[in-house]
């Protein structure tokens, strides 16, 4: 399924799931993040306010989508057939990745068992597949609360340059978060999306 297409369903579920009987708020973290922007830029998003977390609207540069394609590939064949512990000691590892790994390392060690479908979206939903959404965030017309931790620079910049892009959008800095914010400041985040879902929604 392309991006586009899986902002289509994911619209169509909502509609299905939730009907007309509540207020709808879609919180999406990293990968699910980029995904999500497809579905908000649809002129039938059924959405009524979103919270984007440690997102990346795209590549805008033909040869960088070409290079992070063979990249998630490499971490596709890792993920499928190596050494499951070396493939997410390595993943943690990664410069974006600041900060500590998820508290739940049991879970993530329990993921093994889903190592196919984990493999298949490196290459499905690759950055690198991903056709650049900026020019898209404008359509965006619901409130956005987009976060970024204080220490994850490269995406507080994109965070910055797309909240200035959507009309009712705008940004959280958490501190002393990286990229994984709800997992390096949980009890902030909890805080921070409530107070945006009873300012936007209610």
């Amino acid at each position: 399924m392309s991006m586009l297409r899986f902002g289509e369903a994911l619209n169509a579920e909502s509609n299905d799931v939730m009907g007309g009987r509540a207020k709808r708020v879609l919180v999406a973290y990293s990968m699910g993040g980029r995904l999500a922007l497809h579905a908000l830029a649809r002129a039938d998003a059924p959405w009524d306010a979103a919270v984007i977390v440690s997102a990346h609207p795209g590549l805008e540069d033909a040869d960088e989508r070409r290079a992070r394609l063979a990249l998630d590939g490499g971490w596709a064949t890792k993920a499928f057939g190596g050494d499951w512990q070396k493939f997410l000691e390595e993943w943690n590892a990664q410069p974006v990745l600041v900060g500590q790994p998820p508290r739940d390392a049991d879970a993530s060690a329990r993921l093994v068992t889903r190592r196919r479908e984990i493999a298949r979206s490196f290459v499905d939903w690759s950055l690198g597949a991903q056709e650049p959404m900026w020019g898209e965030l404008g359509r965006i017309k619901i409130p956005v609360l987009w976060v970024v931790g204080e220490r994850d620079e490269k995406f507080h910049g994109l965070g910055q340059r797309a909240v200035s892009i959507m009309p009712q959008a705008r940004l959280a800095v958490a501190p002393g978060a990286g990229h994984r914010v709800p997992w390096d400041c949980g009890e902030w985040f909890a805080a921070r999306v409530a107070e945006f879902i009873r300012a936007s929604v209610n």
